[in-house]
Order: structure tokens, then sequence, then C-alpha cells
């Protein structure tokens, strides 16, 4: 009977331990441009993904909705929407195509930082929902994106300085693997009835 309680919270304990992975996706360079109808990042090089890196493992590229509010020389806010799309070469291991595609699922922060040698410092965070190439569902993916401006402000365009993107637990697996899970503990459950009953 022990091991059939023991056998029961494994299997419930299982969803949780399968649902929460973590890769961590580093971009580097790339021309940061747009106006107030959004801002478009093009030909950002991804050089880490998790404990892979390299100089060049594939590209990061997005696009933002538009402003909100605020302003992008001082900072505001784009309304959810625009693209996000993480893809590989192949190289070291990482995937050849598209790793990641999705869409901004929230507000995205545009921030202004005055450092303490009078440059300026932007940043982009936002939260994505998307599909990775496995076909499985992220919600609450976190992205951000760091660039120094100098002495000045955020014009049309600049060059990225780094980027992170943290594609974090909330994976939804496809409905087979649901549909799989959910017959192994309704037989569990048969089981521990069989049991309990003899």
């Amino acid at each position: 009977m022990k091991r059939i309680v023991l056998l029961s919270l494994l299997a419930l304990a299982l969803p949780v331990t399968m649902f929460a992975s973590s890769v961590e996706f580093t971009n580097s360079g790339g021309i940061l441009s747009g106006n107030s109808a959004g801002l478009t990042l093009s030909n950002s090089v991804l050089v880490a993904m998790g404990n892979i890196t390299g100089n060049n493992l594939g590209s990061v590229t997005f696009s933002t909705a538009a402003l909100a509010s605020g302003n992008l020389q001082q900072g505001g806010s784009f309304m959810a929407g625009g693209t996000f799309t993480i893809t590989g070469n192949g190289t070291n291991g990482v995937h050849n195509g598209m790793i990641f595609t999705g869409t901004f699922s929230g507000p995205v922060a545009w921030t202004l930082l005055t450092l303490a040698d009078g440059t300026h410092n932007y940043e982009l965070s936002g939260t994505l929902s998307g599909t990775w190439y496995t076909g499985a569902t992220v919600n609450g993916a976190t992205v951000e994106l760091t660039l120094n401006v100098g002495k000045g402000f955020f014009g049309r365009a600049v060059r990225l300085g780094s980027g992170d993107t943290n594609i974090v637990s909330n994976v939804v697996p496809e409905p087979g693997s649901l549909t799989l899970l959910g017959t192994g503990l309704f037989g569990l459950a048969g089981v521990v009835r069989r049991k309990l009953k003899a």
C-alpha cells in the first residue's frame, strides 16, 4: 500500500518537474531602430543558449508594437504585440532553424537610465508567449535588452550592446503528452482502487 501511495505522489510530481525548465539566450550586436510606431532589432547574433556558447550560434530578431506612452528619448512603454524570433544555425549542437517564435504578451517597458559617468543606457524588457521548435507552448518568457548610447539619447537607430532572453517554466506540452499523462494517472487510480477493495 505504501508503494502505491509513493508511486501516486511521484506521478503527481512528474508534471511539475517536466514543465519547470528554463533556457537563457544571450545575443550581441545588431541594430535597434524605430520610431513611435515600434522598435525593430535586426542582425543580432545569438552567442549563448544555456551552457552552449559560441561566436555565432544563430540570430535574434524582434519588432514591438507601437509606443503606448512616453517617447523613445526619455522612456515609455510599447503595447503588446509585435514578433520575437530566435533562430539557430546548427553550431555546437544548437538546433538548426527556428528555436522560438512568439509575440510580446504584455506591455514592453522602455527605460532610460543615466549612469554615473553621464552616459545613457536604455533597457527594453517585456514578457513573451510563443512556441518552441518542438511545438510546446511557452507563456511568461522574459526579455531584457540593454544598449548604451553614450552621452546622447536614442535616435532612429543604435547598435545593441547585449540582450538576454530567459524562456522559463510555463511550458505547456502538446495535447498528446497531456493525454498520455491523463491515461497513466487514470490507470494508477484503478490500481489504487483495486488494492483498497482487496
